[in-house]
């Protein structure tokens, strides 16, 4: 079966070249310092969320794969829901000091 590949060349109409190549814009999977060079932020939240309280966690540089995975080892431990949004961790509730301590104990020393 042919790999349908439309998506990626949406801007290219029509080309006579016959050995044309559609240029692909592939975003570089960054690289993910080590846990000891992250500075990772803690804050408690309830602006905007209807009352509800998060513990948010801002600062992480890297790929998207390793925030996933922190965000789901932190909602695990904590054994509340959260999410993984725009490169920020939402645990639900007042989470703060544990999510602290979970951080540091992973490696992430520069955790405030």
């Amino acid at each position: 079966m042919k790999n349908n590949d439309w998506k990626d060349r949406l801007n290219v109409v029509y080309s006579t070249n016959p050995d044309f190549r559609y240029e692909t814009t592939g975003e570089e999977e960054t690289i993910t310092p080590d846990r000891d060079r992250q500075q990772l932020r803690v804050s408690i939240e309830k602006k905007g969320r209807g009352g509800k309280t998060v513990t948010l966690v801002t600062g992480f540089t890297g790929n998207s794969e390793d925030l996933k995975e922190l965000g789901k080892m932190l909602k695990s431990k904590c054994g509340v829901g959260g999410s993984v949004k725009d490169g920020e961790i939402l645990i639900q509730g007042d989470f703060k000091q544990r999510v602290i301590e979970l951080l540091k104990a992973e490696g992430y020393t520069r955790t405030r």
